[in-house]
């Protein structure tokens, strides 16, 4: 595949993200709908070439051979139409720029997670997966053995048969986890370390599973870790997988962890304050301590109260928000990244 003139680099002296002509080519394979917004995909704006299929129109230029299972039929479409012509890195994600699984400390931006990623974390890792919060999915998610909690996880009821046809030879888990929700990069090296004909066989059984779209592709959400480290959990340290993934360096574990602790305490407060406003509303549904403007006449102890917790949440968020830039700030030093990686567990395995 020729070069990406617009591929991401890495300056190997100063560790500062660049846009030039380099080693790696990449390419954003996305599925969407004919009604999906897809205009936020801009090679000069991401740096990489797009593979986008249109997955309830077969008509389009790129298209899946059915709308099943999710995201997995076009993932696997792409790898197998394109195995001898693999760019260096595949990155794999949903349609939506904004949604709440993307990086919360990057907007939940998928430019900016796209523009910051590491390409060279991805070719070192050989797997990376895009969501580096562990919550959901880490360190344990599906308990294919056990029969309970099925009520939220109705797919761990389904897994093990389906284990046993996606990978007969291999014994079926203990636990299966890694952070949600199907979104990450690959390498080449990592594809082409397995034949060809097996993500074609992985697409006959999705196309020929009666599992329903939604059930086949959950299963999946879960195994795609399985499928390219061989590892049935895939848990890198969340301030590692920030740092030399992204960028977003705050220190250590040590301060990341304090970085977290903040953020819980302004979550506590605003739930809180979310609290005396909803107390609020319903005294004045109920007509009780109305004033004259149709307002609630609050006691003094009670406005009182709502100004503190205002004041907390206030100061909490100019604190993470100083914290988040100052992590930002000292992502751009390779060394940086490097001091930071360095000693952390990046897997917890199964």
């Amino acid at each position: 595949m020729s070069e990406n003139p617009n591929a991401t680099q890495f300056d190997d002296e100063t560790g500062t993200r660049k846009f030039s002509k380099g080693t790696y080519t990449r390419v954003l394979v996305v599925p969407h709908t004919s009604k999906d917004s897809v205009t936020w995909m801009d090679d000069r704006l991401l740096g990489v070439s797009g593979a986008l299929y249109v997955v309830d129109d077969p008509t389009a230029p790129l298209h899946p051979p059915r709308n099943k299972g999710h995201e997995v039929m076009v993932y696997l479409t792409y790898i197998i139409d394109h195995y001898e012509s693999l760019p260096d890195i595949l990155i794999f994600m949903h349609a939506h720029r904004q949604a709440w699984h993307n990086s919360d400390l990057l907007g939940f931006d998928a430019v900016e997670m796209i523009r910051r990623l590491n390409s060279k974390r991805v070719i070192r890792h050989g797997y990376m997966n895009l969501r580096c919060a562990w919550d959901p999915g880490c360190p344990e998610w599906l308990h294919p053995h056990e029969t309970g909690d099925l009520l939220t996880k109705q797919e761990q009821g389904l897994l093990a048969e389906s284990w046993s046809e996606l990978f007969p030879l291999d014994p079926l888990p203990a636990v299966l986890g890694q952070a949600c929700c199907a979104q990450f990069a690959v390498s080449r090296e990592t594809v082409l370390s397995i034949p060809h004909q097996r993500f074609v066989f992985y697409r006959d059984w999705l196309l020929r599973t009666p599992l329903t779209d939604y059930f086949s592709g959950r299963i999946w959400e879960f195994i795609w870790q399985y499928v390219f480290t061989g590892s049935p959990t895939y848990c890198p340290a969340e301030h590692a997988c920030y740092c030399d993934g992204f960028g977003v360096c705050f220190g250590g574990k040590i301060q990341y962890g304090e970085f977290l602790a903040l953020r819980q305490s302004k979550n506590n407060y605003t739930k809180e304050l979310e609290t005396l406003r909803k107390q609020e509303q319903s005294a004045l549904e109920a007509g009780e301590g109305a004033g004259t403007n149709g307002t609630v006449a609050l006691g003094p102890s009670t406005v009182a109260e709502q100004a503190v917790l205002k004041g907390r949440i206030e100061m909490l968020e100019r604190e993470l928000s100083h914290r988040t830039l100052d992590a930002l700030a000292r992502g751009t030093d390779l060394r940086n990244r490097e001091a930071e990686a360095v000693g952390a567990t990046e897997r917890v395995e199964g």
